[in-house]
């Protein structure tokens, strides 16, 4: 859940502006280190009342591509086993990416949902723009092209302190066999009472279309760590029954002290 919970957060973003693209893309890797892992709690809110409905991991390890140095993504997410005999949730997302760009080469997914199971592989080509499915079929991209992981980890490199409030940024990827230019606007600085703790975080919206799932507008919130690691802290969004919210639930191997936080619970 919390993976797909991403999955909409980017593919139901709206417009592109070259120039805040380029900009993305232009960055290097200020936020993380191989080793770092996060780990989050994914609530169901139906009645009033927070159900711990699965969990969800993300990790960075060294890889190559080609001789090259590159970063592998890892993205997993479980629903809760308690509640596995309801809808049994096992999902693997991974991206290989260039160590210096971030910058997708390869990117796979494994969705087990229910009844539903599907496996995907695209292989990007950067330099001619292309995407590659499994299947054979190429498509065309655009300079600076993501997949939906390596997207998450080129926002959090992002320097937020040269925004303004309900500045907008934007960004390239692929999924679906579709590109998606996509966006989304910052909302400024706040504290945040956490299950982990108290922190200070930077607050982000992406602006959803209604679809099965989510209602329409900018009503999904997003808020990272406000230090050098920006590390997602907190997920709320309504949804077409009830509400979820997602709260990081541990970390190690940060590249940052995590100077963002103000108190532990």
């Amino acid at each position: 859940m919390f993976l797909y919970l991403f999955q909409i957060w980017l593919a139901t973003f709206l417009s592109v502006l070259p120039k805040q693209t380029k900009e993305l893309c232009s960055q290097s890797n200020t936020s993380f280190n191989t080793g770092e892992k996060i780990t989050y709690t994914i609530f169901y809110n139906v009645i009033g009342l927070y159900v711990n409905a699965g969990d969800a991991q993300f990790t960075v390890t060294p890889t190559k591509w080609e001789g090259d140095a590159a970063y592998a993504f890892t993205a997993t997410g479980n629903s809760n086993r308690k509640y596995d005999w309801i809808f049994k949730v096992r999902d693997k997302y991974e991206s290989i990416v260039d160590s210096k760009t971030l910058l997708p080469y390869f990117f796979s997914r494994s969705i087990n949902e229910g009844s539903f199971h599907q496996n995907q592989t695209l292989a990007f080509n950067q330099k001619s723009n292309e995407v590659t499915t499994q299947k054979g079929a190429s498509f065309k991209a655009a300079d600076c092209t993501f997949d939906v992981i390596s997207a998450v980890y080129a926002v959090r490199n992002l320097d937020f302190s040269n925004l303004q409030v309900n500045e907008k940024v934007y960004l390239n990827f692929f999924l679906d066999n579709e590109l998606f230019p996509s966006y989304f606007k910052y909302l400024g600085k706040e504290i945040i009472q956490t299950r982990f703790g108290k922190f200070k975080a930077i607050k982000i919206a992406p602006l959803l279309v209604k679809g099965s799932m989510f209602e329409g507008g900018e009503l999904m919130t997003i808020w990272v760590t406000d230090d050098d690691n920006h590390i997602p802290i907190r997920i709320e969004t309504p949804i077409i029954v009830g509400s979820i919210k997602v709260d990081m639930k541990s970390y190690q191997g940060l590249r940052h002290p995590l100077t963002a936080m103000i108190e532990v619970e």
